[in-house]
């Protein structure tokens, strides 16, 4: 049985959830006429950008990551992260790029968290695995029980290279049957990233899920855990994209109008702190490439070795239009929805 193409198939119900808004929403002014606010609560990950450089340049990325690129964390930033990390012992290290295991630090950080007690999370591209010198990538993330969220856009290739490039879904199935061989998938935390092609919400993430299983299990015999499906943030190449072919107002009205209040409180921002390659801290990583410094009304400029994780509880967070992202549908989040279902609010 041939399974549907997720791209002809993504969930728009959300369109109609709160009644057209207009083509410049304010996200705050959008809270506060529902009567909520976006605070902080304790710190459960600390997510880190290591750097811009990746093997790949996707349309969708948020990053504007490349392998042109050469913004890359130092000597000096990662032994101050390593002592916070030491000092305050977040549940869960969660370490991204561009592709982070092109950093000469991922290691060492990986190695730091674990004898932190932290989970260690790798946002691999998959891609990564066949790369001349990282042989034995998967062998040393299975060694130190890193948690891997690995990006496929969709289990069609021909919609993958679209997005990412020639070749690129095949690398990656490769790059998943080298997981699997490792233990991933069956002992070894192993889930998948969705996210659809253009300006479109995501459909249900539990029905594409199932879709993803039966078609990677049937066509390669491939194993994972969870799926994540995330909404394409209008943002960096993909808002330029957008814009370039005169559809990134009709994008943002869509976000808009598809904006959920449910999914507020399972915001990541409210649980997460992230942090540049130069060790600077923002509230999400979506405004760590806009710029947004912390919400909490203190000096923008700061460090992660400035930070106090529970002096920031209760403290607000800084939003921007792109924020419509997170709470269209079902919301978005770097662990896929925020609401198990969702329902129309009026």
């Amino acid at each position: 049985m041939s399974l549907p193409d997720p791209e002809s198939t993504a969930d728009v119900r959300a369109a109609t959830a709160t009644g057209v808004v207009g083509k410049n929403p304010d996200f705050g002014a959008t809270l506060a006429s529902r009567g909520l606010s976006l605070r902080r609560i304790a710190i459960h990950t600390l997510q880190i950008n290591v750097g811009r450089r990746c093997n790949q340049a996707c349309r969708h990325c948020h990053v504007d990551a490349a392998p042109w690129r050469t913004e890359a964390m130092d000597a000096v930033t990662f032994a101050r992260v390593e002592r916070w990390i030491a000092t305050h012992r977040p549940a869960v290290v969660d370490l991204t790029g561009g592709a982070p295991e092109l950093n000469e630090f991922f290691r060492p950080l990986v190695r730091a968290a674990r004898a932190a007690g932290c989970r260690v999370s790798d946002r691999n591209n998959l891609t990564i695995l066949s790369e001349p010198g990282f042989g034995d990538l998967a062998g040393f993330l299975a060694a130190h029980d890193v948690e891997v969220i690995a990006s496929l856009p969709c289990y069609s290739a021909a919609n993958v290279d679209r997005q990412r490039g020639n070749g690129v879904f095949e690398r990656s199935i490769a790059g998943l049957r080298v997981l699997n061989a490792a233990g991933y998938g069956s002992r070894l935390p192993l889930h998948l990233v969705y996210n659809p092609q253009g300006p479109r919400l995501p459909g249900p993430q539990e029905e594409l899920e199932a879709d993803y299983r039966e078609a990677l299990r049937r066509d390669f015999g491939i194993e994972f855990g969870s799926l994540y499906t995330i909404t394409n943030q209008p943002i960096a190449r993909f808002a330029e994209d957008l814009r370039a072919r005169g559809q990134l107002d009709d994008y943002m009205e869509l976000l808009a109008n598809a904006f959920n209040p449910t999914t507020v409180e399972g915001l990541m921002c409210r649980t997460t702190l992230s942090v540049g390659y130069r060790g600077e801290v923002y509230d999400c990583d979506f405004n760590q490439m806009l710029g947004l410094g912390l919400g909490d009304g203190a000096a923008t400029d700061r460090f992660l070795w400035d930070v106090v994780p529970g002096q920031l509880e209760g403290t607000g967070i800084a939003t921007g239009p792109h924020c419509f992202a997170c709470t269209a549908g079902a919301g978005s989040s770097c662990t896929g929805e925020t609401v198990s279902s969702f329902k129309i609010q009026v």
